[in-house]
């Protein structure tokens, strides 16, 4: 009977040793540097001169990291910014260079993975958050101020397993952002033109390695 016992305790004993080995094998942190590329999709509401905006194309890092809560849900906070040349076009004043603006969009999103082989998809949705900085007028504005705002964002990617904590990760977001600025441009057109609802919307395309830890 002792022999029982000591066999059975020693056999429980080696079950919560796996489990806890296979709970600690549990990856719960992914990161991942990624190459993107934002597509900005503009457009304006420009006041007294009219035309439209154009905001240029930017490549840049980006870095991200994403917590796990269950094998499938996830949360992801999505760090990078860009600098973007503005201009506003086909104004009665012609087309008026703008100069160039940095933006910060940290955007967390909430996401769903599918589970099964080394190609695991997943998609997410959620807000963020961007901030306008480091505004550089161009030759013509005295000064150009720009609103932070809060917009959406929808995500959809694919994880490619090359082992148990590398991958490589392919990924596009939509981020809906839409602000206004103020471009005092007294010295040049003897006026304050206002931007209003200045649609940036741009659609960002990454490709990039993730670590799993």
């Amino acid at each position: 009977m002792r022999k029982l016992i000591l066999g059975i305790f020693l056999l429980l004993c080696t079950f919560q040793l796996t489990a806890q080995e296979e709970k600690s094998e549990e990856k719960k942190w992914q990161a991942r540097l990624r190459l993107i590329s934002v597509i900005p999709d503009e457009s304006a509401t420009i006041s007294g001169i009219g035309g439209d905006v154009s905001i240029s194309t930017e490549y840049v890092p980006e870095l991200d990291f994403t917590y796990f809560f269950t094998k499938n849900w996830a949360a992801e906070l999505i760090l990078a910014t860009t600098n973007h040349d503005v201009s506003a076009v086909a104004t009665a004043a012609g087309n008026i260079d703008l100069g160039d603006v940095w933006l910060l969009p940290p955007t967390l999103t909430l996401q769903y993975h599918f589970t099964g082989g080394k190609l695991k998809p997943y998609l997410g949705a959620g807000i963020n958050y961007t901030i306008f900085y480091g505004v550089d007028e161009g030759p013509v504005a005295d000064d150009i101020d720009y609103d932070n705002t809060i917009g959406f964002a929808f995500q959809g990617g694919l994880d490619y397993a090359l082992n148990d904590k590398w991958f490589i990760n392919l990924d596009i977001k939509k981020l809906l952002l839409q602000t206004d600025a103020s471009v005092n441009a007294t010295s040049a057109l003897g006026a304050t033109v206002i931007a209003k609802d200045i649609k940036i919307d741009p659609l960002v395309i990454g490709i990039g390695i993730g670590l799993k830890f």
